[in-house]
């Protein structure tokens, strides 16, 4: 499974992920400066998972048509500190979510 950290969430993030996933950040793909429309749809093209901090995206975006899970984690910062006890969560939504489908993680 391919997963994607949107722009603003640290890359040592992608560490934590279990060794079937493979976790990787917009900016180390080398689409830091995206708009989130032309964001989604490239990234469905290589990725099945997208994470995210952004609350506009569920109502900006259209998720229904994008063939990705689009996880929104719900926390009080991107600090690594607060993201990185949500990889359990993630993890266990990986396994029942379906693309097309947005799920948020509380923190």
């Amino acid at each position: 499974m391919r997963v994607l950290l949107d722009e603003n969430m640290p890359h040592k993030l992608t560490r934590l992920f279990a060794p079937e996933v493979e976790a990787i950040t917009v900016g180390q793909r080398g689409w830091k400066g995206m708009r989130n429309g032309d964001l989604l749809r490239a990234a469905q093209q290589e990725f099945d998972v997208f994470i995210t901090t952004d609350k506009g995206i569920p109502h900006q975006q259209n998720l229904r048509v994008i063939k990705l899970i689009v996880i929104l984690l719900e926390v009080r910062s991107n600090r690594y500190e607060d993201l990185a006890p949500l990889i359990g969560k993630i993890g266990a939504v990986l396994q029942e979510a379906q693309p097309g489908e947005m799920v948020r993680v509380a923190g």
